[in-house]
């Protein structure tokens, strides 16, 4: 979680600094969704991530240094500089891509459970999206056709509160995205997504299931961002109060730094020692962005596409 944290505000500085262009969509506040959810997973499991997702990247095992050189355009990044921010994957640690798609992510998780399934190589895919995908129409039709074939898939909503600029209890019918899941003869499961160990629960569990052949399940995992939609957002639309209630209160970071100390797991010399180390991991990724090269125009029609098997 530090580590992502971290990722996320050397991105932002970077940005600001003019080394990245374009815009990008921090996920700093909803770090323990992103790990939570991906612990049980293995390298052979499968996700699918969103436009806010650089910290399911991170969680998924990917390298913060390639990942670095991918916002700033260099041929050493994930996609060789083509994807940027908002289309980060790596198809060997199974995240198959983030996606600029309001629930673009959602029926591609579903044709590869699909393609799990009929292979019968026991992975399981989960898919993250946020509240404003809920309301898609892509999203029902995939919680449908992933319920009727049960197939091995977790569908996994960050509800950070807001889609863009409008609050989720303005765009959405029901109290709680998880009630959706009923429709669809799947479970719905409400979690804490500030509260590591509540998300890794259900996390298992889901994931648990998919794997034994039971089929699909909605997580709802209610959290957090504290930054703006994107680097364009003003925040008009939110109280600094309100801001400021979830920094102070609810930070998944120190919830869970908490949570560890009062069991005696760790002490803050620890604690101190993984905040070190993240930083150092993070400084080091910057550097090797900053020194890789930028690609050549004669290249630009390559590495667009995948070579064919």
């Amino acid at each position: 979680m530090h580590l992502i944290r971290l990722f996320e505000e050397g991105a932002e500085e970077s940005y600001m600094r003019g080394l990245i262009h374009g815009t990008m969509h921090l996920s700093i506040g909803q770090e323990a969704s992103a790990v939570g959810i991906c612990l049980p997973l293995t390298d052979d499991d499968q996700i699918t991530s969103t436009h806010r997702g650089h910290g399911h990247s991170i969680a998924k095992g990917a390298d913060v240094a390639r990942m670095f050189a991918e916002f700033f355009g260099k041929t050493t990044g994930y996609c060789r500089g083509r994807g940027g921010s908002m289309h980060i994957a790596d198809v060997s640690k199974g995240n198959l891509g983030a996606n600029g798609i309001v629930g673009g992510g959602i029926p591609i998780a579903v044709g590869a459970a699909l393609s799990a399934k009929q292979l019968k190589n026991c992975k399981v895919v989960v898919c993250f999206f946020g509240d404003g995908a809920n309301n898609e129409g892509a999203f029902h039709e995939a919680l449908n056709m992933a319920a009727i074939w049960k197939l091995p898939v977790v569908f996994v909503c960050e509800n950070n509160q807001y889609g863009m600029s409008t609050s989720a209890e303005r765009s959405t019918a029901v109290k709680d995205i998880a009630e959706r899941a009923a429709a669809y003869s799947m479970p719905g499961v409400i979690v804490n997504g500030n509260v590591l160990s509540d998300v890794a629960e259900a996390s298992h569990q889901a994931v648990q299931r998919a794997r034994a052949g039971e089929g699909p399940t909605l997580i709802e995992s209610k959290t957090y961002r504290y930054r703006g939609h994107s680097k364009s957002d003003r925040n008009r639309y939110r109280t600094k109060d309100e801001i400021e209630d979830w920094m102070t209160n609810r930070d998944p970071i120190a919830l869970y730094e908490a949570e560890l100390k009062a069991l005696g797991i760790f002490g803050q010399d620890e604690i101190d020692v993984v905040r070190a180390a993240a930083a150092k991991e993070i400084a080091a990724g910057i550097e090797f962005a900053k020194e890789s090269p930028s690609p050549e125009t004669t290249d630009l029609e390559q590495y667009v596409y995948t070579e064919p098997a």
